[in-house]
């Protein structure tokens, strides 16, 4: 595999019935994270910082245009603040998917001064599964 752009990257997330709806076109882009908890236990004999590996987790935030068609943005997100947020977000670049259950805990809509209205929806591991590229 060579070197690649974020070019071509598709993001599926499920609605609340749980259908996945492709709204990647309403996406205007994304940031998503695969961390290991560190435990430090550095012993009193050591000289340097000796750790472990604790839990994996997995964070995103995604940015996008307001859309209300149906099976777009507006409809996946809009349930988020009145019903279970348990939502699938599948990624998929380059041949390789990363899907998780996470909660999704915000739909956050701005109108800004130019009169675009845009929203930020962020969302966590939900089912304590290792996040894993397939």
């Amino acid at each position: 595999m060579a070197k690649e752009s974020g070019l071509g990257m598709t993001c599926a997330v499920d609605d609340s019935t749980p259908t996945a709806r492709s709204i990647e076109n309403d996406m205007t882009d994304i940031s998503f994270a695969i961390p290991r908890n560190p435990q430090d236990v550095t012993g009193i004999d050591k000289s340097g910082v000796e750790r472990m590996l604790l839990l994996a987790d997995f964070t995103i935030t995604m940015n996008g245009v307001f859309n209300d068609a149906a099976n777009k943005s507006h409809s996946v997100f809009k349930t988020v603040g009145s019903s279970s947020a348990i939502r699938t977000i599948t990624i998929v670049h380059s041949g390789q998917t990363l899907a998780n259950e996470t909660y999704v805990t915000d739909y956050a809509l701005t109108r800004a001064a130019d009169g675009s209205l845009v929203w930020t929806v962020p969302a966590v591991l939900q089912d304590g599964t290792v996040p894993t590229w397939s």
